[in-house]
């Protein structure tokens, strides 16, 4: 495991390899965002944002949403993979939010993971792109394999235990912008099966390259 003096100098170095930490799911509204999310599931980013555009055109209101048939909305969502599941899971979303929560995506983990679709993935996603909650982490396959690499956990494969590991040494202002660096590095360096360990702002703090 990483001291802690370890773990600021890869959250530092991070910062200033990926300044720009931002999702990179297209959406103007939160709740374009909550779908788009699951829509990612099993699925590039870069195939959702060439989704959506569609998509939202196509219903541009949450009511929309709500009073689609789940058929159409698949014909949409069909190139993400796993549509049925993803169209009935966003209509029945829409629906709840509307019932339920007025029509605002909820703001606490509780409430966000009782929407169809919804787990701690996802929900932390929006409570730190939306709501800008401290602590909130990520956990995605770039965060699960990186953060082996860095000895920022100890051999954990579980998403949940390794979200529990990270809030405990992140400063929690800056855990979801870690996230998001993360996954960009995992993208464009830190790649599953060939990583560019000479490329990599990090190749001094990881274990993996030693």
């Amino acid at each position: 495991m990483r001291t802690q003096e370890q773990v600021l100098e890869i959250v530092r170095l991070l910062e200033e390899e990926y300044p720009d930490a931002e999702c990179s799911l297209d959406y103007k509204k939160d709740y374009e965002l909550l779908f788009s999310v699951r829509l990612a599931a099993q699925c590039t980013d870069a195939r959702v944002n060439m989704i959506t555009p569609a998509l939202f055109e196509r219903f541009p209101t949450l009511e929309a949403f709500a009073e689609a048939e789940v058929e159409e909305v698949e014909r949409y969502v069909h190139s993400c993979g796993f549509y049925r599941a993803k169209a009935r899971d966003i209509v029945a979303s829409a629906r709840m939010l509307l019932e339920n929560y007025n029509g605002r995506v909820p703001d606490t983990m509780e409430e966000l993971l009782k929407l169809p679709g919804v787990g701690r993935k996802t929900a932390n996603l929006i409570l730190g792109d939306v709501y800008k909650v401290p602590g909130s982490t990520v956990v995605d396959t770039h965060c699960i394999r990186i953060s082996n690499r860095l000895g920022l956990v100890d051999n954990l494969k579980e998403p949940e235990k390794i979200e529990r590991e990270l809030r405990k040494i992140l400063p929690p202002e800056k855990s979801s912008d870690f996230c998001h660096r993360i996954v960009l590095h995992g993208r464009a360096v830190c790649d599953a099966r060939r990583p560019d360990c000479e490329s990599c702002c990090l190749k001094g703090m990881c274990q993996f390259c030693e």
